[in-house]
């Protein structure tokens, strides 16, 4: 007998029972329904939820092994689509004969088992109920008390980042034995991600024709390489200097500005001798923007020539590289650059440099476009993992893209069995406030796809913990990657 016949006979009954039970429901509102174009709508809808009040999660995986569709896309259509796979399974039990169908279970699901490892690998033991590690970045009172990282801990975070950009050597060891100490108190491993900062372009000073003026559409910016050239005569009142200088040699007039994540955009105008751009301000959020110093700055679609690693991340790579468990690298853009990074760690920790992951920050749409480059050299050569750093990503590839990009970074990195940590303002209002959003909360149930997903500090860091600990585990009864896990449903 086929392989094929035992996952019919059980979809055949499956849809009987469908069939059957949607038939009674329908009669029950047949005399509700006034017009004659929904009846069909209706009837559907009744076969949808007599469905769903199975639990169709074994099913699923046998039709997967066997090449038919799991089921996961039929809201539309059910008995239909019920029908066209069970006649796909009967054709198949038929010429099954002819060849080893369907591949063994462990075969089909492989790629998963070593998706979960190697997330296991980076972020530690997957909790109860949940696939999906938590991260929370520690602020600078983690250092000073124990009980930060405790409560957070405790609430349901699997993993801790440190920001190298912030503090000093003393803190981060501080904050490392703090987490040790809360590893041990709550009975599980909290692995430890130190992001170094790399280069930073932002605003330095800023010079302004009086201190209340904003900047709004069509108003001119002057950025300057150089503090010094701030007093220089100028008919642009508005100037600010760009951190590092350097990264205005790359610019040339028509090139897109992005100021402060977003809110400032414009295009480059003009090029002065004295190595100043010209900004033509195109779009600001409604009442206009005050610019101020330490805004973040962006060249869209400009090919800026900096290294990667700073003077100051080669510094922190020393305590970082033997202490950290993962290190987070900023401005990846190409191969090359995880290569500069793995010299580096090779430099410092000659023996086990390879057992330290690596977690590359997708932020630019030149790392996007190498990302599977980026992959190889990364990932075959010690653990790695991708984050989708949807701040920059966003002002640099655009906003209307942003969500469609990182489901393309999702499918790659899931072809290529590599863990992504989704980051980036989730539950960013209830970490500083108490409450979320609602339009936060859905963001944060769309993180379930990923392996990890990131918090930032703030004063209500651990109830936020504890609101994302629940809502994974209620979405991991629905969802693992892009495949729908079809539970029974107890609303209807």
């Amino acid at each position: 007998m086929s392989d094929a016949l035992s996952p019919l006979s059980e979809l055949r009954g499956l849809r009987a029972r469908v069939a059957a039970e949607g038939a009674l429901t329908y009669g029950g509102w047949r005399r509700d329904i006034v017009r004659p174009g929904f009846a069909a709508s209706a009837l559907n809808l009744a076969h949808y939820i007599a469905l769903r009040h199975n639990d169709l999660r074994p099913l699923q995986r046998v039709l997967m092994r066997h090449g038919v569709s799991s089921l996961g896309r039929l809201e539309g259509r059910v008995l239909v689509t019920l029908d066209a796979v069970a006649d796909v399974l009967a054709g198949a039990a038929e010429a099954a004969g002819h060849r080893r169908w369907p591949p063994p279970e462990r075969r089909f699901f492989r790629g998963e088992d070593r998706l979960r490892g190697n997330a296991e690998v980076l972020f530690g033991l997957a909790p109860a109920g949940r696939e999906v590690r938590i991260l929370v970045t520690l602020g600078s009172d983690a250092a000073g008390d124990p009980a930060v990282v405790l409560r957070l801990a405790q609430a349901g975070a699997n993993a801790v980042r440190i920001n190298c950009a912030h503090d000093n050597a003393a803190a981060w060891a501080a904050m490392i034995g703090h987490t040790q100490a809360a590893s041990v108190a709550v009975g599980r491993r909290l692995p430890v991600l130190m992001d170094i900062a790399g280069p930073k372009i932002r605003t330095g000073a800023v010079r302004r024709p009086d201190d209340t003026a904003r900047m709004q559409a069509g108003h001119l910016l002057l950025l300057l390489p150089e503090a010094s050239r701030l007093d220089e005569v100028d008919e642009i009142g508005l100037r600010a200097v760009c951190l590092p200088g350097s990264v205005l040699a790359s610019l040339r007039p028509g090139a897109e500005v992005a100021i402060d994540d977003g809110r400032l955009g414009g295009v480059v105008e003009a090029i002065r001798p004295n190595g100043g751009v010209v900004v033509r301000v195109l779009r600001t959020k409604l009442g206009g923007v005050k610019l101020k110093p330490e805004k973040g700055l962006n060249f869209p679609g400009t090919e800026l020539d900096l290294d990667p690693l700073t003077a100051k991340d080669r510094a922190d790579l020393d305590f970082v590289a033997a202490h950290a468990d993962l290190i987070g690298y900023s401005f990846v853009q190409r191969a090359s650059d995880v290569s500069l990074l793995q010299a580096e760690l090779k430099a410092r920790r000659p023996q086990d440099w390879a057992r330290i992951g690596l977690i590359a920050k997708v932020e630019t749409l030149r790392a996007v476009q190498n990302l599977p480059e980026i992959i190889v050299r990364a990932a075959g050569r010690q653990p790695f993992g991708v984050m989708i750093a949807r701040s920059d990503l966003a002002v640099e590839i655009g906003f209307a893209r942003l969500a469609e990009m990182q489901e393309e970074i999702l499918w790659l990195c899931e072809a290529a069995h590599v863990p992504v940590l989704w980051a980036t303002q989730v539950l960013e209002e209830m970490v500083k406030s108490g409450l979320p959003t609602r339009g936060e909360m859905t963001d944060a149930a769309m993180s379930s796809r990923a392996e990890c997903v990131m918090l930032n500090k703030g004063p209500n860091a651990a109830q936020a913990v504890a609101a994302l600990d629940q809502l994974l585990q209620r979405m991991a009864e629905h969802q693992n990657k892009k495949t729908s896990h079809m539970r029974v449903l107890h609303s209807w």
